[in-house]
């Protein structure tokens, strides 16, 4: 694996960005078991200095803690680095639909415009920075024209707070309201060899409309790395414990998997993550994987798939082992 960091353009924006990007959900600690500071800034300066330039966070990550954690490892790296941060989710005020509970707090899906330029202040100032390079609206809200949400990202653009605008969590027809109120530059949805759903519906008007795709769960929270076997015990509010997804049966399913996918990896002198997150990278309509990482060893491991490439022959060996194992998997 002797090639550059393969990077990509996000949409029409003019900012280029490396097609691997780093996840920070379970840096937030939010769901994953909670959050070890000091291992959390070792990933994200281990990922930098791999060539990874896209950085992706959110305010709900721990309610601004995986943006903290953020903010405290680029300092004097800001410069190397696309910072993606969102929108949206929201647990200053009470509008729009409540969406869920974060300690007994109620949070709201709200993307109304004095909301959204209360949101980017904080944001900034957690990620102690006067600008962020992509900013995304994390999961839509219906009682908000999408106008008016557009309106206040567009008015940000202007003023130079954010650089470029995206949407998460999206359908088909929010993708068309965005494209139509502005210029939407990217979206952001689950996508990995265990869900691929989006390739029938928001790819190819991506495709179309020059948006770009941030897949995220590229590894399927970890079920996809080649590392978590029938044997693994989650714990604590770890969501993985109680997920269907994870169930003993499909593990196996998963392993078997592997195991077709291991020659590939052999190779390329690569690992079985690796493999799959360069797969999904090169998906026809899939512009950038994120992928979490929670220490430094996780990072290079990520970081190094974007130097990897696969042969169309390999790409169809892939597709082919999944599709057999896959299908049948239960979600």
């Amino acid at each position: 694996m002797s090639h550059d960091m393969l990077t990509r353009p996000i949409g029409g924006s003019g900012i280029t960005a490396s097609v691997i990007g780093l996840g920070t959900w379970a840096i937030g600690g939010w769901m994953w078991g909670g959050t070890d500071r000091a291992a959390s800034i070792a990933a994200i300066q281990a990922a930098i200095d791999e060539g990874v330039s896209l950085i992706d966070t959110a305010p709900a990550y721990g309610q601004g803690v995986a943006e903290e954690i953020v903010g405290e490892a680029l300092q004097g790296r800001r410069d190397k680095v696309v910072l993606a941060t969102k929108c949206g989710l929201i647990w200053h005020a009470r509008q729009g639909n409540h969406f869920f509970d974060y300690d007994g707090q109620p949070v709201h899906r709200h993307l109304g415009r004095a909301s959204i330029i209360h949101e980017v202040e904080q944001s900034l100032r957690r990620l102690r920075t006067d600008c962020i390079d992509h900013y995304i609206t994390h999961w839509q809200d219906p009682t908000t024209p999408v106008e008016e949400t557009m309106a206040a990202l567009e008015e940000l653009k202007r003023a130079g707070k954010i650089r470029s605008i995206g949407a998460s969590n999206c359908s088909v027809s929010d993708v068309r309201a965005y494209l139509g109120a502005g210029q939407l530059d990217a979206v952001q949805e689950e996508y990995s060899m265990l869900k691929r759903d989006i390739e029938d519906t928001l790819l190819p008007v991506c495709l179309q409309a020059g948006v770009s795709v941030l897949s995220y769960s590229s590894l399927a929270l970890g079920l996809l790395s080649g590392r978590i076997g029938p044997d693994r015990v989650f714990s604590g509010d770890d969501q993985r414990k109680d997920n269907p997804r994870f169930s003993p049966e499909n593990r196996r399913r998963v392993a078997a998997l592997m195991e077709e996918i291991a020659p590939v990896a052999r190779g390329h002198s690569a690992t079985l993550a690796q493999v799959v997150i360069a797969w999904t990278a090169q998906q026809p309509g899939i512009t950038f994987a994120l992928c979490g990482a929670r220490n430094p060893e996780q990072t290079r491991e990520n970081a190094a798939a974007g130097r990897l490439r696969l042969t169309s022959a390999d790409l169809q060996t892939i597709s082919d082992a999944a599709r057999r194992h896959l299908t049948t998997l239960n979600a």
